[in-house]
């Protein structure tokens, strides 16, 4: 066994061969490369593969073995001064391997589909292959100058990926949004860490957890420096996992490619704050004020989260706004102690959270042929609908995504939100009303992502008229698909209206009369004749390949059967109590037993089925309510003036109008945070910077070429003084001395 952990150092070097030759080649040979830019695909899967197998068998270790290795070699050393590199094997480690690897393979498979048709291909594979290195380098990391060498990299890998499409102004504009507030946060880990260095002498975790166990205890260091240095490496976390306050980054990150979607805003980077606090937990659990910081930070940015998802259009921001909200969930998880719950839900909400990323950018690519290849239009939820006839497949891992984070049993989510719903019950009521609320929120803003999605009608048609004429120019679209010429293109847009398509209320039982859909996956077309005898040829939203679908459809498994490793398994008799020893919490037993958390306690079954009851009814009560304004029912409520008639009166039907209208401004307008940033800061910064420059070039700058032009004009006058009459210098003389006198007497 330890022979197989001496060489897990490879695991995060294993795609850089891939990477380095993708690099040289588009240097040396940019041509040959390019015309085979699809075969790098293969070896980026493999290589990621085999750290995939290294990774697992690992774990499977850490499993049966319970055990933590660790192996360090000298950097550098200077009399008292050592600066060791190397490696960290433990339960922590493990599992964020196997999350790395697993949803990052499924992600380059999806992603030579989705992005076959880019200029930037190979670009876009050496930036997320540097990623995967990167981030595998960052969870292995057995000190913090070390975490904080990959936390970079993965830093400039989010930036790089997140303006990928750097030529369209608001891409650039949200990366440059990321880097500046993830500086903020990185700054703050910078700072903590040297603070900690100064304190202990030493960056080795295992130095930071003796302060955590011997000095802060017996007064044995300055409480007020250790806290306040544990606040700075919490504020990297914060910054990087979107919490509030620095969490504004998130939703304009989603202009990136939709595969960097799932891989970093779901899986993997945004939980690389989880990880540092879970990493750091025994040092924070000793600082209580940091630990109330921690559950504080997280049920502030859960509820924030969720109410901020609630009207959002497009519908990967409305995803990102939901990771925020569940990244809340695990913060104040380990806020409150709850070390295996958060973990528990890092894993099950990681696969979640990339199927239904993955299943947004299916449907975006469906959506496209009817809408144009703009994000504007392509992601907005508002022009879509009725796609369950079209993307079935994606609207069944779609929906298993969808119930999986509301909370609904058997799948993933529900077991590890159901567990943090009970902890944070025990820890305080206040938190766990706020943890409840949002949960049934989850349940209403998911659901409705849905339903504006697949259910209902088709609310934007794509009208393709043929021409004969061949002057008509073709386009290529961002992402290099060509618009044909020959053809006029014309969009038929509407929105919403009561519920009911635009279609629907112009075209007789358009629902019965969809036209037979002919042609396979890329051109799906059908024909109609409208009431006035014009026969017009529609293009539908379609399918899209096998090699998309593939990684939806593994991801799916994991949504469906994850879940297992944290089922409460019975340990006898049913009524007597079912015991907590599951896979997981063996799994995390060394890991655990580091700050002293039982991991042998019970949980009577009664009280297991009785939160489970309390939690699924608050998702379904969710679901109903979604169900209710954006479903299917929508209309006939409203027809039925179903509303009106439980307002009884003008007055409350105005109040609770206003009241709605506000919720919606508040959560369309992103809470007017960044409007209070942008207003406090942005302007509040130049306008700064405009007095600061007014002070240096009117004031200082002013001063100083106003001493040259006094010394300038003195000059100019003296020399006539000196014009070399003697009846001139008698002239000034008297007037001098009578001056001189006058002011004496």
């Amino acid at each position: 066994m330890e022979h197989t952990y001496q060489y897990a150092w490879v695991i995060p070097l294993l795609p850089l061969p891939v990477i380095m030759s993708m690099g040289f080649g588009l240097f040396l040979i940019p041509t040959a490369t390019k015309n085979l830019r699809r075969i790098w695909a293969f070896p980026s899967v493999l290589l990621l593969s085999i750290a995939m197998v290294f990774s697992v068998h690992l774990s499977i270790q850490q499993i049966n073995g319970s055990s933590i290795y660790q192996y360090l070699w000298s950097w550098t050393i200077n009399n008292d001064f050592s600066l060791e590199f190397g490696y960290l094997i433990d339960p922590l480690t493990s599992i964020m391997l196997i999350l790395i690897t697993t949803v990052g393979i499924l992600v380059l498979i999806y992603s030579d589909d989705y992005m076959s048709h880019d200029q930037g291909y190979l670009r876009f594979f050496v930036y997320i292959s540097f990623f995967n290195t990167s981030m595998l380098g960052l969870v292995t990391s057995s000190n913090l100058i070390q975490i904080y060498f990959f936390w970079e990299l993965v830093g400039m890998c989010s930036y790089l990926l997140i303006g990928f499409w750097f030529t369209r102004p608001i891409a650039a504009s949200a990366c440059q949004k990321a880097f500046v507030t993830n500086r903020v946060g990185d700054f703050g880990l910078l700072l903590g860490i040297l603070g900690f260095f100064w304190i202990t002498g030493s960056l080795e975790f295992r130095d930071l957890f003796k302060i955590a166990n011997n000095w802060i205890p017996n007064n044995g260091i300055n409480s007020l420096l250790t806290t306040l240095c544990a606040f700075l490496l919490f504020l990297g976390a914060v910054a990087k996992s979107a919490q509030f306050p620095l969490h504004v980054w998130l939703p304009d990150a989603m202009e990136g490619p939709t595969p960097i979607s799932a891989l970093i805003h779901a899986a993997t980077m945004v939980a690389a704050g989880i990880f540092l606090l879970a990493r750091l937990l025994p040092l924070f659990i000793s600082l209580p004020l940091i630990m109330s910081l921690i559950s504080l930070v997280g049920t502030i940015t859960l509820f924030l989260g969720a109410t901020l998802a609630l009207a959002q259009r497009d519908i990967k921001r409305s995803l990102a706004y939901s990771t925020m909200s569940q990244l809340g969930y695990m913060m104040l998880a380990l806020g409150i102690g709850s070390y295996q719950a958060a973990l528990f839900h890092l894993i099950t909400h990681a696969y979640s959270k990339a199927l239904l990323f993955l299943g947004s950018g299916s449907v975006i690519h469906s959506m496209e042929p009817l809408v144009g290849y703009s994000p504007d239009k392509s992601q907005n939820m508002v022009l879509m609908g009725g796609l369950r006839k079209y993307v079935p497949i994606t609207r069944t891992t779609f929906l298993c995504g969808t119930l999986s984070l509301c909370g609904i049993p058997p799948l993933a989510c529900f077991w590890s939100k159901d567990e943090i719903l009970s902890n944070s019950w025990l820890y305080s009521p206040f938190l766990g009303i706020i943890a409840s609320f949002s949960a049934g929120l989850t349940a209403f803003y998911m659901f409705r992502i849905y339903l504006l999605t697949f259910d209902g009608y088709l609310r934007v048609h794509f009208q393709k008229y043929s021409s004969t004429k061949e002057g008509s120019l073709g386009s290529i679209s961002l992402w290099g698909k060509s618009i044909p010429k020959g053809v006029n293109r014309h969009f038929v847009l509407s929105t919403m209206n009561s519920g009911v398509s635009f279609f629907s209320q112009n075209i007789p039982n358009f629902s019965q009369n969809i036209p037979k859909i002919y042609g396979n996956t890329r051109n799906r077309i059908g024909s109609f004749s409208t009431p006035f005898g014009i026969k017009k040829t529609l293009v539908y939203p379609y399918e899209t390949g096998n090699t998309m679908l593939f990684p939806l459809l593994i991801l799916l498994l994991f949504t469906l059967f994850i879940g297992s490793i944290g089922i409460h398994f019975d340990n006898g008799v049913m009524g007597n109590g079912i015991s907590e020893l599951t896979i997981l919490s063996k799994w995390l037993t060394p890991s655990i037993s580091l700050f002293q958390e039982s991991s042998n306690s019970s949980i009577n079954s009664y009280e297991f089925i009785t939160n489970a009851i309390y939690s699924v009814s608050l998702a379904i009560f969710g679901l109903f309510i979604a169900y209710t304004f954006y479903g299917s029912a929508y209309s006939f409520f409203q027809n039925l003036n179903f509303i009106n008639s439980l307002l009884k009166g003008n007055a409350k039907k105005n109040f609770l109008h206003q009241v709605k209208k506000k919720i919606y401004s508040w959560s369309y307008n992103r809470g007017y945070i960044d409007v209070f940033y942008s207003r406090v800061f942005i302007l509040g910064i130049r306008r700064l910077a405009e007095l600061t420059h007014f002070i240096d070039k009117g004031v200082i700058d002013g001063i100083i070429n106003g001493v040259g032009l006094a010394g300038f004009c003195i000059g100019e006058e003296i020399k006539y003084v000196g014009g070399g009459r003697i009846s001139s210098y008698l002239f000034f003389f008297l007037c001098y001395v009578s001056l001189f006198i006058s002011f004496l007497s």
